[in-house]
């Protein structure tokens, strides 16, 4: 699942096809001298530049605290909340990650554990910051159980212009806090659901760094003020 190289994996084809269309182009309107084919390989030559920048895929380096809980996605904050509908089955806390098309898409594990279900759902294509695009839209889930016996959740979820996404671990797989899980193609959504006793540590807007940005921590108690 992991992949060092600069660019993820899945960016591959589209760097080839990109760059080797704008070579294609540039040297057409060299050996033509011509400037009318000139505008489609400098636009060509733009699109490559967004592929690369799109598919990069940089280092992170995980806290060393083992009760954080990372955030699984480069973006901003759009969901934190308790709901009572969750791919856990019971009440949980909410934490939700808008990834636009200039955030890495590259996805992360946010805690260690196994995985015990992976759920793929068909869906809609609403803009990934809709309400319902966490229920409606096309997306796939991972549960994940704690060697503490902790589930917590991860949903993937296509937005309005995502078309696909890749998740490589199956049922069964242990999988390591930062490491790299998937991705979703081009500009989405993840969903995080933690125990309802997780003390939240973002807030609405703030912008999270997959792998590096903590969520908040496994086993940490709510506690409240008490007047003297």
């Amino acid at each position: 699942m992991n992949n060092s190289s600069p660019f993820a994996r899945e960016g591959y084809p589209f760097i080839a096809y990109s760059s080797g269309l704008t070579i294609l182009l540039v040297l057409s309107a060299w050996n033509l001298c011509s400037q009318v084919l000139a505008i489609p390989a400098t636009v060509s030559f733009l699109l490559t530049l967004f592929v690369l920048y799109f598919f990069r895929n940089p280092e992170r380096t995980p806290p060393s605290d083992p009760q954080a809980v990372v955030s699984p996605a480069d973006g901003t904050v759009i969901v934190s909340e308790q709901v009572p509908e969750t791919p856990l089955g019971v009440p949980a806390l909410k934490i939700s990650i808008f990834m636009s098309v200039f955030n890495v898409h590259v996805n992360r594990v946010p805690f260690d554990g196994t995985v015990i279900d992976v759920s793929y759902h068909r869906g809609k294509f609403f803009d990934a910051r809709d309400g319902l695009a966490s229920c409606a839209n096309e997306r796939n889930g991972i549960v994940l159980e704690t060697a503490g016996g902790v589930r917590i959740a991860f949903v993937q979820i296509a937005g309005l212009i995502a078309r696909r996404i890749i998740c490589y671990p199956a049922i069964g797989d242990v999988l390591k806090k930062g490491e790299r899980y998937g991705l979703i193609r081009f500009g989405s959504r993840l969903d995080v659901y933690l125990p309802l006793d997780v003390v939240p540590l973002v807030k609405l807007g703030d912008v999270v760094i997959a792998g590096e940005t903590v969520l908040g921590h496994i086993g940490q108690v709510r506690t409240v003020a008490h007047e003297p």
